[in-house]
């Protein structure tokens, strides 16, 4: 039994060591990044007053001018400009849909300047809407560009990031309008780019060149994604972050951008995919003809002391005759990682492994149902944290098989404590026959001594895949609860030291331990159900162990105050089943439910009771 019980230990103190090493050293190690991450995009931006517009093509190295794209200097050069300055910059044509505001920039037909809508940066709705793409010469650039590169040596002029295209007047990109941009290169080729948008966020771009010339050109279509400066990232191990794809037989590529900086370019070659750079909840990415092989690229370059990073394709050369045309279309996802809709253009385009530009992580085969059955939840009861309590209680179906078998055997062992206390003291001094007599015990009443553990197993995945859910979903950001829980994807915002806010005082800005004085009421609702299911059974005889099991509802409680208020809401709920189910299979095999005299001798009333008798 000894054994048994050490094992137990042996489990509890895993998943204290690595929640507790997340809450004692990762989340500050993670704050620490985050000031730094901040510290260098101020640095970085107070030297981009004279940053370059220079764009490695396809297929070239980083940092070079490649035949085509000339190199030419931001507009307002010598200066740092708002993003609003360098919006104005340049004449652009209104992106407006249901769901984007934004525009393309005519000079260069980049997609530069785009804005979420739907989405705020906090959960007031009046706080300022998502930026997504941003241009370059102004704070953070972020845009996506599609075009034609030519041979070195070819001497064919082709539309670079420089190149002022032409619009109607009046024209704005919308769901029912497209935007069409012409440019003529004086040798005889006119070039044509048309945008078009659907009612959420993906954009189609169809490029065409006529030949009115005398003389045919080869032409190599590009696509690319390109981000200037090393953006605030979460900073932990769960969520990918910065440069992805899937390409082929590659199979999905994931970079992060501080592997990326000390990374040579990463070459791939595929038919179809997609790549681009994700943020935790937003993403752009360029997606060629699934029929089309590609050579594409993920690379970093300093570009006038910022760090620019880039993915990009280039397809294979098309030649346009005298008098003849061709054509070459891709696609341009730029907007919230909802998945519904990119399940949706993975289905309906055919798009390669798209669904994984959400980051399940390696046990997609759990996460990504537990998040499909917790959604489908939520449309009927329309409360993501109703849905998490209606998914916990199925969960408990599912498993209740095997949680009942395992109940009932520890009501047994309960049973036949007794006859195991009188084993250990009869052969105290012999160790061997002391297991040799309990075994035998344990065989003629059929109880499985390991039972206690499977409950505990079953709950590690399914709580680490909600885990994953919360943290990765966007359809969780900003998701209300009730009462004080505005965002079931972020910490409990309350604090039991300053008495839940009506101490006008905020624990948080003390030095050194502000982050530990954050414990919110749901913290501590979990922490008093946890005790509670402990207190269930009865304390371990050994001092030790006893120590163990009392400080444990302590420690949880503090670690898991940082955790999102989604999952600690899942965890005391789960618990409360768990003491229920728990305590109506002991009353079934007729055993004594101690929780009450266990609950009284924790808080010293037993003893009292013990002392005056």
């Amino acid at each position: 039994m000894s054994e048994n019980r050490n094992m137990f230990i042996a489990i509890g103190l895993s998943m204290a060591i690595l929640i507790g090493w997340q809450f004692f050293f990762g989340i500050p190690q993670a704050e620490k990044q985050r000031q730094a991450a901040e510290q260098q995009r101020i640095v970085q931006q107070a030297q981009q007053q004279a940053q370059s517009d220079t764009t490695p093509a396809p297929g070239a190295a980083p940092g070079t001018t490649p035949a085509g794209l000339p190199q030419t200097g931001a507009p307002g050069a010598g200066r740092a400009l708002t993003r609003a300055e360098a919006i104005a910059a340049s004449p652009r044509a209104p992106i407006a849909t249901q769901r984007l505001s934004g525009s393309i920039s005519l000079r260069g037909a980049r997609a530069d300047d785009l804005l979420l809508t739907e989405y705020h940066e906090t959960v007031d709705p009046k706080s300022p809407n998502i930026v997504l793409l941003s241009p370059s010469g102004g704070p953070n650039p972020f845009y996506a560009e599609f075009g034609w590169t030519s041979a070195a040596g070819a001497g064919v002029a082709v539309p670079g990031p420089d190149t002022l295209w032409t619009a109607q007047p009046g024209a704005t990109l919308t769901e029912k309008t497209p935007l069409v941009l012409t440019w003529d290169n004086g040798q005889g080729l006119t070039f044509r780019r048309t945008f078009t948008i659907d009612d959420h966020y993906m954009f189609a771009v169809k490029d065409e060149v006529e030949n009115k010339g005398s003389a045919s050109a080869t032409l190599y279509p590009y696509a690319l994604v390109s981000r200037h400066g090393v953006p605030h990232v979460a900073g932990f191990y769960i969520l990918h972050e910065g440069l992805i794809g899937v390409l082929g037989d590659n199979g999905l590529q994931e970079v992060t951008y501080a592997k990326m900086d000390k990374e040579k370019p990463l070459a791939f070659s595929a038919t179809g995919g997609w790549l681009g750079i994700t943020d935790k909840y937003w993403a752009a990415t360029v997606i060629p003809d699934q029929s089309v092989k590609v050579d594409a690229k993920f690379s970093s370059a300093m570009i006038n002391g910022v760090q620019t990073f880039q993915t990009d394709y280039l397809a294979q050369p098309l030649t346009v005759e005298p008098g003849s045309k061709i054509a070459s279309s891709g696609q341009l996802f730029a907007g919230a990682k909802v998945v519904q809709v990119v399940d949706g253009y993975a289905e309906s385009y055919k798009i390669d492994r798209f669904d994984r530009l959400i980051d399940w992580g390696w046990f997609y085969f759990i996460t990504k149902p537990l998040f499909l059955v917790i959604d489908w939840i939520y449309r009927v009861v329309g409360n993501f944290g109703v849905a998490i309590l209606v998914v916990t209680v199925l969960l408990k179906g599912i498993f209740f098989p095997l949680a009942n078998k395992s109940y009932a055997s520890m009501a047994k062992m309960k049973a036949v404590q007794p006859e195991l206390t009188s084993i250990r003291e009869r052969y105290a001094d012999d160790k061997v026959k002391q297991q040799q007599a309990m075994m035998e015990l344990y065989k003629k009443e059929k109880i499985n001594p390991v039972a206690g553990c499977l409950p505990i197993l079953i709950q590690i995945p399914v709580f680490f895949a909600l885990y994953k859910v919360l943290f990765v979903t966007i359809e969780m950001r900003h998701a209300p609860f009730f009462g004080w829980i505005r965002d079931l994807s972020a910490p409990d915002p309350t604090t039991v030291f300053n008495l839940f806010g009506l101490i006008p005082w905020d624990p948080g800005s003390v030095p050194v331990i502000g982050s530990y004085l954050l414990l919110g009421a749901w913290p501590l609702i979990m922490g008093v159900t946890m005790w509670v299911q402990m207190k269930l059974n009865p304390a371990p005889p050994d001092p030790t162990q006893q120590m163990i099991f009392n400080w444990m509802p302590i420690i949880f409680t503090f670690m898991l105050a940082h955790f999102a208020a989604g999952l600690v809401i899942y965890w005391a709920w789960n618990n409360t089943l768990s003491v229920t189910q728990q305590a109506v299979i002991m009353r079934r095999n007729g055993v004594k439910i101690e929780l009450w005299d266990n609950i009284k001798g924790a808080l010293g009333f037993g003893k009292k009771s013990a002392a005056k008798g």
